[in-house]
């Protein structure tokens, strides 16, 4: 029986889905920009969507924002101060949150994005992916290497302190000079934050349907123990399965899903986990993905912009949890667990015991965190949280983003 004595952290994501063209390796709820973007409706659906959602977490304050897409930054100042305005008008949202937006190199403008950091946007993430502009292509993105590495200084001069970096290896093709040699232009930019993570086939995607070939096993395993050794020798701590970060510089809206905090996710396609005290339940809730489906339901009357809902059992709970905190390498406080769940630990007694004599999981006074093994390995991990212990879906290593 669940108990939820107190409720865990909150944040907020904002979903924009459109991008300048569909990457094939894209599984994310993106959209091609075919014409004039609709920002003053999105914008009014986005607080629409929020409106209807705050009766759900009345006099909760909102300790993070995370604006991801498609690319945000295809959307102009005015139109993010406006959704700012509206946001700042409903919630309660500190000035000091850290309130992160996803961009792309080829968006970049250096007033667009003084003007980002003047409504409060304080951290941004660059999706780079390379700095191998024949890679560049092979991956159907629309900027080359100089302009990743101008779009980095643009920001700095536009006032960004926290600056992440996304970078991918086992590229087609890709050598194992050519993703060392990416890791450590990324880290010549000095950004505050870098994740590295590797390329994978994600279903419905053309990538997928046309498999280009990728580097072997051997190779993709040395990539990532090389840019592993690179990161953490020039300063870069790895504290989670793909991301690495200078001191103090870890992503803290990321480190609430991962150590399962609850967000409201307004959007095309954008998810939400809200617990609630007063019926012990933990729920999801999901948006239409279409922006057109989306928008017509967010300007409807009664709001119909709920693609579903869900509640997470009580036996589902562990995997529910466990998915995401053991993804951290310092795991995560025993305590967290029955607060951020109303479930207790106990439960999964015999799971822990077995993960430990398997070499994947150990406790560290008051935590339990994957040992070198489990975190190499955290897919066998996770099987033995699931019920009947087996795990049915196998789940990324790259950075989750609730879409």
């Amino acid at each position: 029986m669940r108990n939820l004595t107190e409720l865990p952290p909150l944040s907020l994501y904002i979903h924009i889905p459109w991008c300048v063209r569909k990457c094939p390796y894209c599984d994310f709820n993106s959209h091609e920009q075919k014409d004039t973007l609709p920002e003053n409706d999105y914008v009014d659906a986005l607080l629409n969507d929020l409106a209807e959602e705050m009766p759900r977490v009345w006099g909760r304050t909102i300790s993070s924002v995370f604006i991801g897409g498609g690319t945000p930054s295809l959307f102009s100042a005015n139109a993010l101060n406006t959704l700012f305005s509206g946001i700042r008008a409903l919630t309660a949202l500190p000035p000091v949150a850290e309130i992160t937006m996803e961009a792309n190199p080829g968006t970049f403008e250096q007033e667009k994005f003084h003007d980002f950091r003047k409504l409060g946007i304080n951290r941004l993430s660059i999706g780079v992916q390379s700095f191998n502009d024949q890679h560049l292509k092979t991956l159907g993105r629309i900027h080359a290497a100089d302009e990743a590495m101008r779009a980095v200084d643009i920001a700095k001069t536009a006032g960004f302190d926290d600056i992440n970096i996304d970078l991918m290896f086992g590229l087609p093709d890709q050598t194992l000079e050519q993703a060392q040699h990416d890791v450590q232009t990324a880290i010549d930019l000095q950004p505050t934050h870098i994740s590295y993570y590797e390329l994978t086939l994600e279903p419905n995607t053309l990538f997928a349907k046309h498999p280009p070939v990728l580097p072997v096993d051997d190779d993709r395993w040395t990539m990532h123990n090389n840019g592993i050794t690179l990161l953490e020798q020039h300063g870069y701590a790895r504290y989670e399965i793909s991301a690495y970060a200078q001191p103090g510089k870890r992503c803290k809206h990321n480190n609430n899903y991962w150590l399962f905090g609850d967000y409201l996710g307004i959007g095309a396609g954008a998810h939400s986990k809200i617990s609630f005290a007063n019926d012990a339940q933990i729920v999801r809730r999901w948006k239409h993905k279409h922006p057109t489906r989306y928008l017509s339901g967010a300007h409807a009357t009664p709001l119909d912009v709920i693609g579903g809902e869900s509640s997470i059992s009580d036996a589902d709970t562990a995997i529910e949890f466990m998915m995401n905190a053991l993804r951290l390498n310092e795991g995560f406080p025993i305590p967290l667990f029955e607060q951020h769940t109303g479930v207790s630990l106990s439960r999964w007694q015999g799971a822990i015991d077995k993960a430990t004599e398997q070499g994947l999981l150990e406790q560290v006074e008051l935590r339990l965190k994957p040992t070198t093994k489990g975190f190499n390995f955290l897919n066998d991990l996770l099987e033995l949280f699931m019920p009947d212990n087996e795990l049915s879906v196998r789940y990324p290593v790259f950075p989750l983003k609730p879409e």
